[in-house]
């Protein structure tokens, strides 16, 4: 009988909050701001099969941007303020909310992509009895 761990894995919003190994939740996923360490420190997995690629950013960019200039329009249109209260109130909270929900939506993903086994597409190659050439 074959010797292996059992882990209780978190679900991959649970990963994604705490930023931890999507397989046993303690190990960090991070090596630097928003780059993937290698492996997990505590149970080895190895973090190679993880490329979100750029949808954390547009995830990130697409909500923050959505709910910061919807209170940006409601405060225009409501309060009618002058335009440096926007130039102090928007820019800044647009920065600090991307860059604050960029780790963990980067970590949601690929928990994701953990969990459900996620990869590159590939073609499989058809056998003779799949594929009568003789039809086209």
């Amino acid at each position: 009988m074959a010797d292996y761990e059992v882990y209780d894995s978190p679900t991959p919003i649970e990963a994604g909050f705490k930023c931890c190994c999507p397989r046993c939740g303690e190990g960090k996923l991070f090596g630097g701001f928003l780059k993937l360490a290698p492996k997990c420190d505590r149970c080895g997995l190895d973090y190679s099969f993880a490329d979100p690629a750029d949808g954390p950013a547009f995830f990130v960019m697409s909500g923050i941007g959505i709910v910061v200039i919807g209170v940006f329009a409601w405060v225009e249109v409501t309060y009618h303020p002058p335009l440096w209260v926007h130039l102090v109130t928007v820019f800044p909270a647009l920065i600090i909310g991307c860059l604050a929900t960029l780790r963990p939506v980067k970590s949601w993903l690929v928990a994701s992509q953990y969990i459900n086994k996620a990869e590159e597409g590939r073609f499989e190659s058809l056998g003779r009895h799949d594929f009568d050439s003789r039809r086209l």
